[in-house]
């Protein structure tokens, strides 16, 4: 008897030890699937964060039925360091972006059409205008880089163009382009010239809109594939004069054909002088892609004249190709 109850102990005992074992890996089963769980939720949402712009609108395209089509239209710059502007168009939204490569020119036309997008899908958005925040006019590049991006405008470009003064107390000047206008500001460093100059480019925008608001719209882009259907005289009169003559005011020439096709001129002095002593100078069109020719001469004028002359060559071969 003693015999059994003695066994039967040891047997509670056993089987108790079993149920507590058991229990303890039910426990830990549990905890490692918690963890687990954690885990596919932590790394689903690092995969998420680690998306890129490209990735994210990609997936937004899909979602729509309308996949993201991107366009190289502008390859510049010297070989050590390029420039590469791309577009790229969802629906009824183009951006564009910048980059020296073409992967961060890519990346920066999406994120410009992500926030476009993400624009759009708020309620109380005002499109046909643009009203720099309170808060914002303390960071006026900033603004003047979000307004260019929102109305799908080519960016901002900043030129120094005159350094001055000694180490210890230099002056900078710099011009800030945009859409054919310019306006220049000057700084103890770069950045707050550069700072000056979009200032002023947004007071710029808002006289030319009367409001604070700024609703003024560049003239529209002329399409380079575009100069073979035109019919205008001037351009026809282009077709059938030839380039060679001496003594042409090649500047007024282009300035003539710019009126009649929509587009602007602007002229940029190159400061180096050419290894012959000339002077240096590039002409930039308005088109689409924006068109950059190069002129040298003996002055700045000539150097001018012979940009014109070059940008009229081109413009003369584009539109007589059938």
């Amino acid at each position: 008897m003693a015999r059994n109850r003695a066994e039967g102990g040891a047997y509670s005992q056993y089987s108790g030890i079993l149920l507590a074992r058991e229990f303890v890996n039910q426990r830990r089963s549990g905890t490692r699937r918690a963890i687990m769980a954690d885990s596919h939720v932590t790394m689903a949402q690092q995969r998420c964060q680690e998306k890129t712009p490209v990735q994210i609108l990609h997936e937004h395209g899909i979602k729509i039925g309308r996949a993201p089509v991107y366009e190289l239209i502008q390859s510049d710059g010297d070989t050590h360091q390029p420039c590469f502007m791309l577009t790229v168009t969802i629906g009824e939204i183009t951006c564009k972006g910048r980059g020296s490569t073409k992967k961060a020119a890519k990346h920066e036309a999406a994120e410009a059409a992500l926030k476009l997008l993400k624009r759009d899908t708020q309620p109380n958005d005002q499109r046909d205008g643009f009203s720099p925040e309170a808060g914002d006019t303390s960071n006026p590049v900033g603004v003047l880089q979000e307004l260019a991006m929102h109305r799908v405008w080519c960016l901002p470009e900043y030129v120094v163009c005159m350094e001055t003064g000694p180490d210890h107390m230099k002056e900078f000047s710099v011009a800030c382009r945009l859409e054919g206008l310019e306006e220049s500001g000057t700084g103890s460093s770069k950045k707050l010239a550069r700072r000056a100059a979009a200032e002023r480019m947004l007071g710029k925008l808002q006289s030319l809109s009367g409001s604070t608001e700024i609703t003024w719209s560049p003239p529209s882009r002329v399409y380079v594939e575009s100069l073979r259907q035109a019919t205008g005289e001037k351009i026809s009169l282009l077709r059938r004069t030839p380039l060679s003559l001496p003594n042409t005011d090649y500047i007024q020439m282009l300035l003539e054909i710019s009126l009649e096709l929509g587009f602007q001129v602007t002229y940029i002095d190159i400061d180096e002088l050419t290894v012959n002593g000339q002077y240096q100078c590039l002409v930039e069109l308005s088109t689409r892609p924006v068109t950059v020719c190069h002129g040298t001469g003996m002055t700045s004028s000539n150097a001018h004249n012979t940009a014109a002359h070059n940008a009229l060559q081109y413009i003369k071969m584009v539109a007589s190709k059938l």
